[in-house]
């Protein structure tokens, strides 16, 4: 990551390279959203050819193989929403480009100092922060629109089709009594609930069903959704199920919109479909003490910078 980091920024000329880089301790670092519109630091679209592979060089040597696929097919939905909002004649449609994800580097990857860097843009929100040789992963958003591709060539097509199936096949080997315990609400919210906070408020998620609470197949089930998210990065950190707990809202249809989390005391994952029917997907993976390497700096400066 570090060598890749260095190389992409050696790729760039003097006033891309301003553009993304800041310090480290840059309250740029923690601004994030998951909505169209201009991020800090430099845009695909700003750069050369031989800069772009950098910069998705940079972001494969974070990702697992599947999801710097997926990160890439989440850039790629934004010409087929561009599409399909022209033919609505809704406005702002001139705001979906693929090569609308902006790259930014924190502090010098070319030391042995924390750093950090995130890629941003529409529904692909990525930032890593790396300390002492080991890396903080989140908050990490991935998100869909449309979720399924309605008509055209791509009709059918899902890019997060698993974080969806995954979920309903966990919902599905529960019995009755713990369907009632999963099911906290027949109401989706509109989205997830702890939005693009820099610190998520994990308290205003449902608890729903324990991970204990369920015999060996629906455990098997439970972890399969877990692994799923964590296996979005190439090296995932170690979580123990036992402290997890999902919980659904909304409709259980096809169609219908829902939500689910699963959460413990520090950690979360979320996933939203409910905007432009049911047909609209938010994920994010959140850990209150893993978030922007909080724990890691924390470590860094109690045993590097003690007087």
């Amino acid at each position: 990551m570090r060598a890749e980091a260095r190389a992409f920024l050696d790729s760039l000329y003097d006033g891309q390279r301003t553009a993304a880089r800041y310090d480290l301790t840059d309250p740029e670092r923690h601004r994030w959203q998951y909505t169209p519109g201009t991020r800090g630091g430099l845009a695909l679209k700003d750069m050369e050819p031989g800069q772009r592979d950098r910069a998705l060089a940079l972001m494969d040597s974070a990702l697992s193989a599947r999801g710097a696929q997926t990160a890439r097919e989440i850039m790629a939905l934004e010409p087929v929403l561009k599409a399909l909002e022209e033919r609505a004649g809704r406005p702002g449609a001139e705001r979906r480009d693929a090569e609308h994800y902006w790259f930014a580097v924190f502090g010098d990857p070319a030391g042995e100092a924390p750093w950090a860097w995130r890629v941003g843009g529409h529904h692909l929100c990525l930032h890593f922060t790396v300390v002492a040789g080991k890396a903080a992963v989140t908050p990490l958003f991935f998100g869909a629109n449309p979720a399924r591709v309605p008509d055209g060539p791509e009709a059918g097509r899902r890019v997060l089709a698993a974080e969806e199936d995954l979920a309903r096949e966990l919902l599905d080997v529960l019995d009755e009594t713990q369907w009632a315990r999963a099911i906290v609400s027949t109401e989706a919210p509109s989205d997830i609930r702890t939005g693009n906070a820099v610190r998520a408020e994990i308290t205003a998620v449902p608890t729903g069903i324990r991970f204990a609470d369920l015999d060996d197949a629906q455990q098997t089930r439970f972890r399969a959704l877990v692994d799923h998210y964590l296996g979005r990065v190439d090296r995932p950190p170690a979580v123990d199920p036992e402290s997890l707990a999902f919980a659904w809202a909304g409709g259980t249809e096809p169609g219908q919109g829902h939500y689910y989390a699963v959460r413990g005391t520090r950690f979360l994952l979320e996933y939203d479909n409910t905007q432009n029917d049911a047909n609209h997907i938010h994920t994010v993976w959140r850990d209150l003490d893993r978030d922007w390497g909080a724990d890691l700096l924390t470590e860094h400066y109690r045993r590097d910078h003690a007087d």
